[in-house]
């Protein structure tokens, strides 16, 4: 906001400009003075505000139109919330757990998570601390009681510093980091309670069992709404993400040798997708973690190999990881003669075809949770596509210096040998990523396709082309067993 002064027929004016974040301006005159100063003043702050407030609402619809379980999972919570409340409403149940009713919201509020994964590991983890935690604290504390006055505040305390000491040292164990990490926070929280507050409470078991009570109802209800109302699973989002990743991957590597070849970079969109890949890590072992506390559902059974995804994972950030150096090549500043690209363009281009065509076979093969024999067929024209490269490449430097060498030397064409370099170890690690996809289909079982669609191709051939037909031309018919020309 500026303002700037000006005469106009003798009298002075101030003109005060007001531009908006979107880039329009408004402008208001006002005569010289503390009134039109303050005027202008205010109605530059309410377009501020205004202007404010239509790009946050902008942002938080965008939000949800993109995902738009993200606002039902909000509406989810708010009737967790609602439908725990009539616990500390209604006083027949109030009267049954007694003040402890207001541990059923807090249960909601910690418990609830966005996918059904996290709703389970925590409730899961929440009623066995809370249950272990307690059994053991009374426990403790009757032999406390048994033990005398004297002893009593020692045992109390001596058992807190052990079992407390025990359990955070044990959440550096990898296992139970992994899994039972808030299982293990609830069960000190929860024995420190009772062992503290049983030292001055006469009625300890009653107190236990009406906490107890309460945290089971608030689990009760998170995960029946969790599970009925339009579920989320992690399994399913980890499926989805690597099938995404894949196809991103697929992209990045056609995308940077298509940007070095044609010398004019501009698909950096399609080129850099591979970071998406080297970005995905926490979130895949995230749910990978959490869909193994999910019950089966869909064609995610019982005991499904969710590790595998993480290894499947791996494997593409291993071939990302090349991808970016690839990158950095189209990137770099110096570049090899473009006469000299054109000796490797072709067959480049092919490979990283080839490349990119196992890539979305995988990523076709996990999305259908299928085992297609196409994809071996793509790794072999991969391989082919390799050898290829690997013989022109050894054919190169003859062809270089039967040149001219005042018009360039070997080293000019050095940047040309890295990237062909580059997309023959991609094209290895493309192949470690075809192994984990095979892994994968092979542990959970995928659905083999080539027999339901050979016995499909010859139903509909005996339709079309009967056998017995007269005058049926045997030469028309198409043999089912016979693969696609570029697969065989």
């Amino acid at each position: 906001m500026d303002a700037a002064a000006r005469d106009a027929q003798g009298s002075e004016v101030l003109e005060w400009r007001v531009t908006v974040p979107e880039g329009a301006s408004v402008t208001v005159e006002h005569e010289a003075g503390a009134a039109g100063r303050a005027c202008a003043w205010l109605v530059a702050c309410v377009i501020m505000v205004r202007a404010a407030v239509a790009g946050f609402a902008r942002k938080v619809w965008k939000i949800g139109a993109d995902d738009p379980r993200r606002a039902v999972h909000a509406l989810k919570v708010g009737l967790a919330l609602t439908l725990v409340s009539i616990v500390y409403y209604t006083r027949p149940i109030y009267d049954g757990v007694g003040g402890n009713a207001m541990w059923a919201v807090m249960t909601v509020v910690v418990v609830f998570e966005y996918t059904v994964g996290g709703c389970v590991y925590k409730g899961f983890n929440r009623a066995v601390a809370t249950v272990s935690a307690g059994l053991l604290a009374l426990g403790v504390n009757w032999v406390a009681e048994k033990s005398g006055d004297k002893l009593q505040p020692v045992i109390l305390s001596g058992s807190l510093f052990l079992l407390a000491a025990a359990a955070t040292f044990s959440r550096f164990i990898p296992t139970v980091k992994s899994r039972f990490d808030y299982g293990v926070t609830i069960f000190i929280l929860t024995y420190s309670l009772v062992a503290v507050s049983g030292y001055r409470v006469d009625e300890l078991l009653d107190l236990a069992q009406q906490r107890m009570s309460t945290i089971g109802i608030g689990i009760v209800i998170c995960l029946a709404i969790c599970l009925v109302v339009w579920p989320v699973w992690a399994g399913q989002e980890l499926h989805l993400v690597t099938v995404r990743n894949m196809e991103k991957l697929a992209g990045a590597v056609e995308g940077c040798v298509e940007d070095y070849f044609a010398a004019k970079p501009g698909q950096a969109a399609k080129s850099e997708g591979y970071k998406c890949v080297l970005n995905s890590k926490a979130m895949e072992d995230s749910q990978a973690n959490l869909a193994r506390w999910e019950p089966p559902h869909g064609r995610f059974r019982f005991r499904y190999p969710y590790a595998q995804y993480t290894k499947v994972g791996a494997a593409m950030r291993h071939c990302a990881y090349c991808v970016e150096a690839l990158n950095s090549c189209v990137r770099a500043e110096v570049q090899a003669p473009e006469h000299v690209k054109r000796l490797l363009g072709d067959v480049c281009t092919r490979l990283a075809a080839q490349g990119a065509r196992v890539l979305r076979e995988a990523s076709s093969s996990v999305s259908a949770m299928t085992s297609p024999k196409t994809l071996d067929f793509a790794v072999a024209d991969m391989n082919t596509a390799v050898q290829e490269l690997q013989v022109d490449l050894r054919a190169l430097p003859p062809i270089l210096a039967a040149e001219s060498a005042a018009e360039m030397s070997l080293m000019d064409a050095m940047p040309l040998f890295t990237v062909a370099s580059l997309l023959i170890e991609i094209s290895a690690r493309v192949e470690g990523v075809a192994d984990a996809v095979d892994t994968l289909a092979s542990l959970a079982n995928f659905k083999l396709v080539e027999a339901d669609d050979d016995d499909k191709k010859g139903q509909t051939e005996m339709k079309v082309h009967p056998l017995n037909e007269p005058g049926a031309d045997a030469s028309t018919q198409e043999n089912p067993t016979t693969k696609h020309p570029e697969h065989a």
